[in-house]
């Protein structure tokens, strides 16, 4: 006999480094910002080490490295700077535009951005027309990323059961948010690589978006799931 179809209610995008290609652009001001005041810091490392981290857990872990605190206008002036890079250089992610157009299932943002930013990068990739009403940020709850809420209040607003949610996450703090909320995890290998995604929890790992349309279909179908990264 086979598997009974698994209905889903929801697909929930993180936003940073699954839907926009930020991470690198913001990484690059952030790094830049601390050398200015003396950090010897690489900003490949710095944006690996902040992927999926919210802007005060980063500018925490930011004083840290620096080994004294931050100057009281640093998050200002950060957020100032990065909006502006983003707004000039911010792109979709490879092939999230046909991923998209592909899906027949209803999508939502649940981001630990701060809304501000997200509608920059949003509007920037066309991408804020299509997600009107379906995009969180961290400033929608009052606590983000580990914690669920952001997840829930995606599934809360659409009236989706968070059994029936799928999360498409590519760290390990937004996996672990997505599996407090009950929900299945696919893990983006886009930065990070596809075994720290699945030691972080994600129920399955892929590492190209033209692949998800068919693993979503595969999870409905409750077949057996075998896309993964090659390397």
């Amino acid at each position: 006999m086979s598997p009974s179809p698994r209905p889903l209610d929801l697909v929930v995008f993180d936003c940073d480094g699954v839907l926009v290609d930020s991470e690198g652009i913001t990484g690059r001001v952030f790094a830049g910002m601390l050398r200015e005041l003396g950090a010897d810091v690489d900003e490949h490392e710095l944006a690996r080490l902040c992927i999926g981290r919210s802007t005060a857990d980063s500018l925490g872990m930011a004083a840290r490295l620096l080994g004294r605190p931050l100057p009281s206008d640093f998050a200002e002036r950060y957020g100032e700077r990065s909006r502006a890079a983003l707004a000039k250089e911010v792109t979709l992610m490879p092939g999230v535009a046909a991923m998209l157009d592909a899906l027949d299932l209803p999508c939502a943002i649940a981001s630990n951005g701060l809304r501000m930013k997200m509608a920059i990068t949003l509007r920037v990739t066309g991408l804020l027309e299509r997600f009107e009403g379906r995009w969180f940020g961290i400033d929608d709850v009052e606590r983000g990323k580990p914690f669920p809420d952001l997840y829930l209040l995606a599934a809360g607003t659409l009236r989706a059961r968070p059994a029936r949610c799928v999360v498409v996450e590519d760290s390990p703090t937004g996996i672990a948010a997505g599996r407090a909320a009950g929900m299945t995890v696919l893990g983006y290998a886009g930065g990070l690589p596809s075994e720290r995604l699945l030691e972080a929890g994600a129920h399955y790992v892929f590492d190209d978006m033209a692949h998800l349309p068919a693993l979503l279909d595969a999870l409905r179908r409750a077949t057996p799931v075998a896309i993964v990264p090659a390397g």
